[in-house]
């Protein structure tokens, strides 16, 4: 018979607490996470408490001058300005463990809560960076005229998103095509061709592995995709897949781009159990405090999608 207890406190016999039950838990299954992969994370670590500044220095750009034989040079005096990336977000977590159901528990409840409030707060920061860093992205690497040099791209739009397919039937866009395209973008911006990165919702990685690209797809280290949402690589790009994208009426902002483009820290700056006040128990709770932003604007590239 299972302890009493008050209204609205959880029972916790029959699930953690066993009768015959075998000692185990059936883990939860958390969306594929990817800010680790497709951003600078250097400056984590020098964040001490919600609401830290960090300076970033920038590179200044140099003039190149014609040259002629005998002539006065000019002398430049390199400067720029630092950006700031502030840390002014936080989130936590809280949960207590009530001290019948610690010494009834054939599992350790503050570790699996624990566990599993870490995976459930790097979702919710995932899907908040993944929104918010959109407007920071270059207007000339998204749209229906994108590109820095031509202008050709129809990238979509929210009013008039491109419709992907795996061949471009019906006049929709095939997943090639779209894959090729937002690379020729970010060529025109003189994007660096190492560390690229494409992340797209899983209906869009199901029509790769369907494409002629599917080959191409199969392709990378043999990492797994639970955890980091890596699936492999195709024309210079790490593809990964993410339930975290922006996503509204149906369509879907995919982001591509450099880690170089955008710059986060995260860190986990305190876990802390204390005695609960009002009850027997133990409390645990934990704060995570970070801050993002999106450093050069031309490194990263998006375009808006639907499906048929």
């Amino acid at each position: 018979m299972a302890f009493p207890v008050t209204s609205g406190h959880p029972q916790y016999a029959g699930n953690f607490i066993p009768e015959l039950w075998a000692g185990k838990l059936i883990e939860s299954f958390y969306d594929a996470t990817v800010l680790a992969q497709i951003s600078n994370t250097e400056y984590e670590g020098m964040i001490k408490a919600h609401g830290d500044t960090v300076h970033i220095r920038t590179t200044p750009t140099l003039t190149i001058r014609d040259y002629t034989k005998g002539m006065t040079l000019q002398v430049e005096r390199p400067d720029s300005t630092p950006l700031e990336l502030l840390i002014d977000k936080g989130k936590y977590w809280q949960a207590v463990s009530d001290d019948v159901d610690k010494v009834q528990s054939d599992v350790n409840l503050m570790d699996v809560w624990s566990k599993d409030a870490a995976e459930q707060m790097k979702i919710e920061i995932d899907q908040d960076v993944l929104t918010n860093m959109l407007p920071g992205i270059s207007a000339l690497n998204q749209g229906a005229t994108a590109g820095a040099k031509t202008a050709s791209f129809n990238l979509g739009t929210t009013g008039a998103p491109l419709t992907v397919t795996k061949d471009g039937a019906g006049g929709t866009v095939s997943i090639t095509d779209l894959v090729v395209d937002i690379g020729t973008v970010l060529d025109e911006a003189n994007c660096p061709e190492s560390d690229r990165y494409l992340v797209l919702p899983a209906k869009a990685v199901g029509l790769i592995k369907k494409s002629e690209l599917k080959d191409a797809s199969l392709s990378g280290d043999g990492s797994s995709i639970m955890r980091n949402g890596r699936v492999g690589m195709i024309d210079r790009f790490t593809i990964y897949m993410s339930h975290n994208l922006y996503t509204a009426s149906a369509k879907t902002n995919i982001i591509a781009g450099t880690k170089r483009g955008l710059t986060f820290a995260s860190q986990l700056t305190n876990v802390e159990t204390l005695r609960a006040e009002s009850t027997f128990g133990t409390l645990i709770r934990g704060l995570n405090v970070y801050g993002y932003k999106v450093v050069k604007p031309e490194a990263i590239a998006t375009a808006v999608i639907s499906f048929s």
